[in-house]
């Protein structure tokens, strides 16, 4: 049976999409795409439908990865479906607590600042929404680093 991770940010267009192009590549170089599930989803319901923000696009491309996930907003089922909930910062995770439909579902939900603890200068991945270019790089170089970290803690790289 497939393990599975939602990350989860705000609108689902520029954090969690990316994370979740970026993870798929991990586990795709790894050979372990019959392991594992990743997907993404917002808070939200603003951009449902809408594929990942043209400047995160862009940001990914320049990287090699290819962001074409569709928006869509986090359910009740995503509780029971996800086997670790990943909010890309402090708000998310708490958004994701509030709706959370128990204790067990709520056990599954993880913040991106344990992921990131190690990181020497940022403990969250802040949202490059209202930024410029070089915020949708410092997000990728953050999602990157999380990704890598996650791949290790979870067993799919060493």
């Amino acid at each position: 049976m497939k393990k599975r991770i939602l990350f989860v940010c705000l609108g689902n267009i520029c954090r969690s999409p990316a994370a979740d192009g970026i993870m798929r590549g991990i586990i795709s170089e790894a050979g372990k795409d019959d392991e594992w599930e990743v997907d993404s989803a917002g808070i939200g319901s603003w951009h449902v439908g809408d594929l990942p923000d043209r400047r995160m696009r862009s940001a990914g491309e320049r990287r090699g990865y290819r962001f074409d996930h569709h928006a869509r907003q986090v359910c009740s089922e995503d509780f029971a479906r996800f086997d670790y909930i990943i909010g890309m910062d402090r708000e998310n995770e708490h958004d994701l607590r509030r709706l959370a439909p128990s204790r067990e579902a709520a056990q599954r939900i993880m913040s991106m600042e344990e992921i990131l603890a190690d990181h020497p200068t940022h403990n969250i991945v802040p949202d490059p929404y209202y930024g410029t270019t070089r915020d949708f790089e410092l997000a990728l170089d953050l999602i990157e680093y999380a990704c890598q970290r996650l791949a290790q803690q979870f067993g799919i790289t060493k």
